[in-house]
């Protein structure tokens, strides 16, 4: 018994978990729709999207028992019913309510998850804004209805013979309880309409004991139920039941026998379910239906629709927009069926395991191919090719689009800039890129602070902006694309750009410079990412505290990653951020250095090539008139024996900038499982994670950009591009200290930095 309240209670959390997701998706729909029209970018459908995305909430939080977020969004439900109406038209103050709406569901369930009740403080005075919105005095209106005299219900039906109040019939599917749905949870929900007059069990499809299935639904209810909710409003509340279930809605008022025959109409297979949703509207009465279906056997080749039409029971308009909505709801059902949601961590599970199955293949080819059996080794490199082929398609599980992370900053935009007194537009490109999962849940913290500074410190206000011959409206900018192997990301502003100086004296002052230090550009916006650096003259609640960018600095360190920054005085700035695609598997170059291994992930490969003899000592080569930096591994990692007589160098690419690493052995291309390294290596230099190699040892995963900075911080190289004289000397002047980051030539310049 215990076993079975325990397995019901994780049903339930796990159908609870279930509808915060889609809860969340519904909301961040909402908050599109809502900043689209205050853009004047209105879609055909978005007034009736943005009224279902309401509804469902308030249907699925009535299943759970949510009476707060129930009532809560039933208030906002009248607003948008009356904005599909017509009755109300959309202004700067009504989406400003609408979003702080939004805001406040959201809090509404996030409680749920928390056990707390805390936003409940924040519904009166929301609810007193959308009163003044609906009309002091008209009182709260329900979905649907029209504000009649008297308080009088309209409803079809064409005759004063029925009852005052509805009549639902309703008779689940039998597979209803083992869906996990209960039928007396719909039942109860009801009473948030009105008053539940009677209901009556019917127990005549109950089967023989002995035959009886307890996971199957034998019962059916008529239910009585005074209210003055629409005929749509009652018929929402069995959206979820609707599948596999006979649910009839007898609005008061309404000619029994009509409604009698409309049902045995339903139970013939060839009824157009058109027909069912304009009299679940009202919009026509049941006797006009039964006789379209009576003339409809007489009429086959001709839709039920256009019957209704020539009738006169309804207009063409509301036909084309019930066959609409008909063609909206089987698309959706149609995608649906195609999508199947999997936990996050049975899918980290399979790819652990496809990464454990990439290990075992490449050490199986490895033993094949030293056998020396042509079939044994043909079989090898087929089976390691479907391991590939598993290994790519369950990495592809896994990416989705980095527009999942941008959809949240038009709102951010929206509300920092009125906070600001400024006017700034957000622009987007490339959110359909895609990433690892797991990286995208970790980039939002960092973009959020770039996106905050590009308002607070890069846009100027309308009028300096006018002054300087700028348009009055700013522009941030976020753009993501692939570029080797890695996965660009640039937040960009078209403001007045960095001070260098005023940061220079920033960075004197704080001690992180000499007075005498003369550094390049780059050095001095880096600055800017040191812990507790800030220009800001005052102190206020989106800046001037000195944190967020040396959080950017580490999060995006944390992810193996770079940070760039790119300004132009008076025009812009722009901060671009380098990732990679997965922290998962990737494809590996193997290298060795006296007896160890490395491997360098393959999409940074660019070449491969001889060092040359007359380089010398020197860390830099001339390669097609630009200088290469580059880093020789036996010394980096202190490795013992002899210099190799003929070392190679592997230039490698990062974003837009190159570099060589200078190797004794090259072994080739290998698929590279990503190994943590424990704590005890959690501070070496350069390396990312290990791997296991085919023959069993330790590989160490270079990590690129790190490798750079450290090395060549403590290199020397030359300050313009010097020419080897034939005896192998450099010709030009001697070199000096530098730093990792502006050591790399720059490809896309085509000069050294």
């Amino acid at each position: 018994m215990n076993d079975t309240a325990s397995d019901l209670s994780a049903d339930l959390a796990q159908a609870l978990g279930t509808f915060m997701d889609e809860a969340a998706e519904l909301l961040a729909e909402m908050e599109a729709i809502l900043l689209r029209a205050e853009a004047g970018r209105c879609r055909e459908d978005d007034l009736n999207a943005l009224f279902r995305c309401a509804h469902t909430i308030k249907g699925s939080g009535g299943l759970f028992g949510l009476d707060a977020v129930v009532r809560f969004t039933h208030v906002v439900e009248n607003v948008l019913d009356r904005l599909r109406n017509g009755q109300l038209q959309f202004d700067s103050e009504l989406i400003s309510l609408l979003l702080d709406c939004q805001d406040h569901i959201a809090q509404l369930i996030a409680a749920v998850a928390e056990h707390t009740t805390a936003p409940l403080a924040g519904s009166d005075p929301l609810l007193a804004r959308l009163q003044s919105v609906l009309g002091n005095g008209a009182g709260p209106l329900r979905v649907g209805t029209d504000p009649s005299p008297a308080g009088e219900v309209s409803a079809s039906g064409g005759g004063a013979f029925g009852a005052d109040h509805w009549h639902i019939s309703l008779r689940p599917g039998k597979q209803v309880l083992q869906d996990g749905m209960d039928p007396l949870a719909f039942i109860h929900y009801l009473s948030q309409y009105g008053q539940l007059l009677h209901v009556e069990t019917l127990t005549s499809g109950l089967p023989e004991f002995a035959a009886a299935d307890p996971e199957l639904c034998h019962l059916g209810f008529e239910i009585a139920l005074a209210s003055q909710a629409s005929k749509a409003e009652i018929e929402g509340v069995f959206d979820f039941l609707r599948e596999g279930s006979q649910i009839h809605i007898l609005p008061p008022q309404s000619q029994i026998a009509e409604y009698l025959a409309l049902i045995e109409a339903h139970h013939h297979d060839d009824v157009e379910r058109i027909g069912e949703m304009l009299v679940a509207c009202g919009s026509i009465t049941a006797h006009e239906l039964s006789t379209a279906l009576a003339a409809q056997p007489h009429q086959a080749p001709r839709r039920l629709g256009e019957i209704l039409v020539e009738q006169g029971a309804v207009p063409p308009r509301l036909v084309a927009a019930a066959a609409d909505k008909q063609q909206r709801a089987e698309a959706r059902r149609s995608s649906d069926a195609r999508l199947v949601k999997v936990p996050a961590d049975r899918l980290d599970a399979l790819i652990d395991r496809v990464g454990e199955l990439v290990i075992a293949g490449v050490g199986t080819h490895l033993q094949v191919s030293r056998l020396q059996r042509p079939d044994l080794q043909e079989s090898a490199e087929t089976l390691l090719s479907l391991v590939q082929d598993i290994r790519d398609m369950t990495l592809r599980l896994r990416m989705v689009a980095i527009g999942e992370v941008f959809a949240r900053f038009p709102r951010v935009v929206r509300d920092l800039s009125r906070e600001l007194g400024k006017d700034i537009e957000l622009a987007i490109r490339g959110a359909e890129t895609e990433l690892d999962k797991s990286m995208v849940d970790r980039i939002g913290d960092p973009l959020m602070h770039l996106v905050r500074n590009a308002i607070d410190h890069g846009i100027e206000t309308a009028e300096t902006r006018q002054a300087r011959g700028k348009p009055a409206r700013g522009t941030v900018a976020l753009h993501a694309y692939h570029e080797s192997g890695s996965i660009t990301i640039e937040v960009s502003d078209d403001g007045g750009g960095l001070d260098r100086e005023r940061i220079r004296q920033a960075a004197i002052q704080k001690g992180l410079l000499p007075p005498d230090a003369q550094p390049t550009d780059q050095e001095v916006y880096r600055l800017i990412l040191a812990p507790g650096f800030s220009t800001a003259e005052k102190v206020t609640e989106l800046s001037g505290r000195g944190v967020g960018m040396d959080v950017v600095r580490s999060n995006i360190e944390a992810l193996r990653g770079t940070i760039d920054i790119d300004s132009v005085p008076g025009q812009s700035t722009t901060m671009r951020l380098c990732l990679p695609l997965t922290l998962a598997i990737i494809d590996g170059f193997h290298v060795g250095v006296g007896g160890s291994h490395f491997i360098i992930p393959l999409d940074m490969v660019v070449e491969c090539l001889e060092l040359p003899p007359e380089v010398g000592e020197r860390q830099y080569l001339e390669l097609r008139d630009q200088v290469l930096p580059f880093v020789r591994l036996r010394q980096l990692f202190d490795e013992p024996g002899p210099q190799h007589p003929r070392p190679r160098v592997i230039v490698v690419r990062y974003g837009h900038r190159q570099a060589g690493l200078v190797v004794d052995r090259i072994h080739g291309q290998c698929q590279t499982v990503i190994k943590p390294l424990g704590p005890l290596f959690a501070g070496a230099p350069a390396v990312s994670g290990c791997t296991i190699i085919g023959n069993g040892e330790v590989g160490m995963i270079l990590d690129i950009p790190a490798l750079v900075r450290h090395c060549v911080a403590a290199g020397r190289r030359p300050r313009r591009l010097a020419r080897a004289s034939p005896g192998g000397a450099a010709q030009g002047p001697d070199t000096g200290a530098i730093d990792a980051r502006t050591a790399i030539s720059d490809d896309s310049t085509g000069s050294s930095t």
